[in-house]
């Protein structure tokens, strides 16, 4: 039985100021254990010449890059079916694959319509199965979202694969705009720019629901923090105080900001309200006090200090009150980022090896690193906790990575040129 979807809404794209020349595109730096077997064979283009997209191998290498999947490799596929009707399952098991997926692509008069079907090998039984109509260039989004029922067929957990990320680009070639905030599918495709300066651009990040970007600029010599509402472009400055404006994060609800703010002194954290302009004080230490982070339930925030002689993460109550400090392990723990369950603490660790990404369990507070280093920074989580993209350095300039959170799987981003600060956004199709 097939399951009719539409992605017209979430197909959408916004506008943009510019958009990027060249994608993205992920080179697979480390291998993957305890992955599903799992076989996406070509889906079946039912239209005259070429299909403008190879469906099935975007789903494919979605799966594949979260770490939990091991798609089989074409070459290694006894047929190719796209009728589940016309699947010989004695060929999958001797393949030691676990599960199927086969598909056609049909075009119709307001674009295309995508059929696939998840099949159980060993059961010899139909999973999911699923219609989906899409406008002309929607082939992209609607694989994403393939690989997102499938993952959720068979992992119980939300998929991230229609989500996107935001990062800092340098071009140091163009003298007059060498700075760019560029947006992404998750994947790296589609890769848009959303802002350019003449001036360094820092710290992007997401409101809830994907419609505005908060991040960092400098004018007159001087951080100041701005909003863009990235379907009209238009800017809103938000922190323009003397001193250090600078980290925001937004708060689950979309109306608050948390900022780094130097105009009283030291730095110190603060909550801004949008709507009203009003600002409140959080913390109240002699320390440098900055890279705010809101828990998913919207009541505590995290931050780092080094009030403790160096940076650690600390935890305070979102109204303000008493400090409680949350890492040990260590010389130093920064730019912490708190999982969507709820259950790990994300940060930067340094040890004698250097910095790389870690993950503490909050409750028993194992710590666990998962990047080797030696200069890994800015990690943020996919809206399902199940991957987490940062930036490395690389031999000459900083790129983007993606790490499972179990640090089983590694994936390096290409971005063509130097990129740094990313930031993931939640699932275009909740937005």
């Amino acid at each position: 039985m097939l399951k009719r979807l539409s992605l017209c809404g979430c197909l959408l794209l916004m506008t943009w100021a510019a958009t990027a020349s060249a994608a993205l595109r992920i080179n697979i730096s480390q291998g993957v254990t305890a992955a599903v077997p799992i076989a996406v064979v070509p889906f079946q283009y039912q239209g005259s010449g070429n299909a403008p997209l190879d469906v099935a191998k975007v789903v494919a290498q979605d799966l594949k890059i979260s770490g939990s999947f091991s798609p089989l490799p074409r070459n290694k596929m006894l047929a190719q079916p796209s009728d589940p009707k016309k699947v010989n399952y004695k060929n999958w098991r001797e393949v030691s694959v676990d599960d199927l997926v086969v598909g056609k692509v049909s075009p119709s008069p307001r674009g295309y319509t995508v059929e696939f079907h998840l099949l159980d090998v060993y059961g010899g039984s139909q999973l999911a199965g699923y219609s989906i109509s899409v406008g002309p260039e929607g082939l992209r989004q609607a694989a994403h979202h393939i690989a997102d029922l499938i993952y959720k067929q068979l992992t119980g957990d939300q998929g991230g694969f229609e989500s996107r990320i935001a990062y800092v680009s340098i071009d140091r070639s163009d003298t007059q705009y060498p700075y760019r905030i560029m947006v992404s599918d998750w994947d790296g495709h589609r890769a848009h720019m959303v802002v350019r300066s003449k001036q360094a651009l820092m710290s992007p990040a997401w409101s809830p629901g994907g419609k505005r970007l908060a991040f960092v600029t400098f004018h007159k010599a001087h951080s100041v923090v701005y909003v863009q509402n990235l379907k009209t472009g238009k800017l809103r400055k938000v922190a323009d105080r003397p001193g250090i404006n600078s980290a925001p994060a937004w708060s689950p609800d979309g109306k608050r900001l948390a900022l780094s703010l130097s105009y009283q002194g030291n730095a110190e954290i603060y909550v801004l309200d949008l709507a009203s302009g009003k600002l409140q004080r959080i913390t109240h230490s002699p320390a440098i006090d900055t890279e705010p982070s809101w828990s998913p339930n919207g009541q505590t925030l995290i931050f780092t200090s080094d009030r403790g002689g160096r940076p650690q993460i600390y935890q305070i109550p979102a109204s303000g009150g008493q400090a409680q400090r949350l890492t040990f392990d260590g010389k130093s723990n920064a730019d912490g980022e708190i999982s969507p369950n709820g259950k790990s603490l994300l940060m930067v660790h340094q040890d004698d090896k250097g910095y790389s990404i870690a993950q503490m369990d909050l409750k028993t507070h194992n710590l666990t690193v998962l990047t080797s280093g030696p200069l890994d920074e800015h990690p943020s989580y996919s809206p399902n906790g199940a991957m987490i993209v940062y930036s490395p350095a690389t031999s000459n300039a900083r790129g983007l990575a993606i790490v499972s959170a179990d640090g089983h799987a590694q994936e390096q981003l290409d971005t063509g040129g130097e990129a740094q600060e990313p930031a993931w956004s939640g699932n275009m199709a909740q937005q």
